[in-house]
């Protein structure tokens, strides 16, 4: 195995063993095991899956879709622990994106110059 796929080996352990994915988990698993919280989140992933297959399709979104898909938002929004499921999300989000900054750095040197 080369050092770099060693590496994201490690990487991955890394984000597994990280305070931001743990408070990812956490969230995630507080929301999962409630039944309430369980059908909103649920319905509010099928939203956007559904919307974001329409949009990659280039098919048109109905005001009806997006004022549905507003109505899930807000009621998501007001859900406390799916607030922080999101919250969390993005921490990890940042990490991942940070370190995708850190790994495409000789990259985007070497395109720079």
């Amino acid at each position: 195995m080369s050092v770099i796929l060693e590496n994201a080996n490690a990487l991955e352990q890394a984000l597994r063993d990280s305070e931001e994915f743990k408070g990812l988990k956490a969230a995630y698993d507080a929301v999962m095991n409630d039944e309430i919280a369980k059908k909103i989140f649920d319905d509010f992933r099928t939203t956007q899956i559904d919307l974001q297959q329409k949009q990659m399709q280039g098919l048109e979104i109905t005001e009806e879709e997006v004022e549905k898909a507003r109505k899930v938002v807000e009621t998501v929004q007001q859900h406390e622990q799916i607030s922080n499921l999101m919250a969390e999300e993005q921490r990890v989000n940042d990490l991942i994106n940070e370190v995708s900054r850190t790994i495409t750095k000789p990259l985007e040197e070497l395109y720079s110059n």
